[in-house]
């Protein structure tokens, strides 16, 4: 081989060799959102992509292609080259929910290498004038006399709000009448109006009227910082039970080890920053950002308690 070929294919080697080993990300990243704009997933992905982006280096978008309850969006990336440059901002109702109501196209364990868990948040259990009582031992005992009499409203069939309450219903041994409404917030509404008399929602949505209602218990493993003096769930005689909801960031599974750990790295100090912080308590939410190993985990565990929800509240896709 002459020698001046011979040198054009060892700079041809070089130059490939070089490309390989380019530090990621080389180009912008996208995060595919399952829901519409505005909404607390869309919120928490816009603020997720302001961090990364600065630290990343590259533009970092937010695309929402909402349809089919956030399958399309996760069958979408699923679908992604496993490069890092498609990540999905996926959510609990989405992850570990909707396929224990309905089959879906993808598999939330075996189609996705989890990055991290960016923020949650817990639920609240609020009752008005209608059920007498301020603890949730009173709140037992009266519906218990009334089996199949009391009320509790929800945001409609299989959402958090409705399989928590079912959840906590089965652990107690209680029987109520579910009346679903097409959203938290019209369920909360009626519950302000005296139209229901207990919905356990989001922790963020019950705040704001804690005047107006009495709130029993909160659902996370840790009292809320909002409410010292309200015991949780399990605090108040109903060991180990704990729900809450989260939003995390997910990449195509097979995507290589150190892309994700460069992502949960650069996404990592946002849970300790105040002003990225205060933007999530805006929306009700609390930091995570845990490691990806540790957001596999949850996953599983997840997975495992909100099918037993579903079984046990009898929902459906509608």
């Amino acid at each position: 081989m002459p020698i001046r070929i011979l040198i054009a294919w060892l700079a041809l080697l070089a130059a490939a060799h070089a490309a390989d080993v380019e530090p990621w990300p080389q180009r912008p990243v996208r995060i595919i959102v399952g829901f519409a704009a505005g909404g607390n997933t869309d919120s928490i992905a816009r603020l997720s992509a302001g961090w990364l982006g600065p630290r990343l280096g590259q533009g970092v978008v937010v695309e929402n292609r909402p349809g089919a309850n956030g399958a399309i969006a996760a069958e979408l990336v699923m679908h992604a080259a496993p490069d890092g440059y498609t990540l999905l901002m996926a959510n609990l109702p989405q992850m570990a929910i909707l396929p224990a109501m309905t089959a879906t196209p993808y598999d939330p364990v075996k189609d996705f290498a989890p990055v991290t868990i960016v923020g949650s948040n817990d639920f609240a259990l609020a009752i008005n004038g209608l059920i007498p009582g301020d603890t949730l031992a009173d709140l037992v005992a009266y519906v218990r006399a009334r089996p199949g009499q009391v009320a509790y409203g929800s945001g409609g069939s299989g959402t958090v709000s409705h399989l928590t309450t079912a959840l906590f219903l089965q652990r107690a041994g209680l029987q109520m009448v579910h009346v679903p409404y097409r959203g938290g917030a019209l369920a909360l509404n009626d519950l302000l109006a005296g139209q229901v008399p207990l919905y356990f929602g989001n922790l963020a949505e019950i705040l704001p009227h804690a005047g107006q209602l009495k709130i029993l218990a909160v659902s996370g493993t840790q009292r809320a910082p909002q409410l010292p003096a309200v015991p949780t769930v399990a605090e108040a005689g109903y060991p180990g039970f704990h729900t809450a909801t989260w939003n995390g960031l997910a990449a195509p599974a097979g995507t290589p080890r150190d892309v994700v750990m460069r992502l949960y790295q650069a996404m990592r100090p946002a849970a300790a920053d105040p002003d990225f912080v205060a933007k999530l308590a805006g929306i009700g939410v609390d930091p995570v950002c845990d490691t990806p190993d540790e957001f596999a985990a949850l996953l599983r565990a997840d997975l495992v308690t909100w099918a037993e929800a579903v079984r046990v509240s009898g929902a459906k896709v509608d």
